[in-house]
């Protein structure tokens, strides 16, 4: 059975979080143990993501206010960047991962949740910005914002293919902390 660890970036992006192996092999228990504590510290903020990009979809797709727009986008991406921040410690706090490369495999990984969360903040300082009474500067931003989603999230990414790589995935895929719908949104 595939398993995803997704979530999606509103906007017109998707992006995030994309974790997909097969469950149920003989995974190694000391990597199934590293998955676990890694796992069940991400749950909470795999969730507080999932939740700020439903309030990024939601304003988008009705007809809200730009003082709305530039609200509840600022709350998410402040949301974000810390779940980032908070994910990436997570993996340095779990330990050494039990993998060849373990070390270099955890410091790559948790350096990219780390550039995410600081995407995040910056686009959370971008919006802020924004003047949202004069709407054509507002809607150029909010173009200029979208643009930089895909840059923001290529920490996330990048720390995924690093813990991929190394050889956790199917420890990751395994724990429930780590399993979170997948989202339908489509690439711009």
């Amino acid at each position: 059975m595939n398993k995803k660890l997704a979530a999606a970036m509103s906007g017109g992006a998707v992006l995030m979080l994309v974790l997909s192996g097969c469950g149920g092999d003989e995974t190694d228990e000391k990597a199934s143990a590293w998955a676990k504590k890694v796992c069940d510290q991400w749950q909470p903020e795999l969730k507080k993501i999932e939740t700020a990009n439903a309030d990024i979809k939601r304003v988008a797709s009705e007809s809200s206010k730009p003082e709305d727009v530039q609200k509840t986008d600022s709350a998410a991406f402040g949301t974000m960047s810390e779940s980032y921040r908070t994910m990436g410690a997570a993996l340095q706090s779990a330990g050494v991962p039990p993998v060849k490369n373990g070390a270099a495999t955890q410091a790559a990984a948790a350096k990219g949740f780390e550039s995410t969360s600081k995407g995040y903040a910056d686009l959370k300082a971008k919006m802020d910005a924004l003047d949202p009474k004069d709407q054509p500067k507002f809607a150029d931003g909010l173009k200029e914002v979208a643009g930089g989603l895909q840059e923001a999230t290529k920490g996330g990414q990048d720390a995924l293919a690093q813990l991929n790589a190394g050889g956790l995935d199917k420890a990751i895929n395994s724990q429930k902390g780590c399993q979170v719908a997948t989202s339908s949104a489509a690439p711009q």
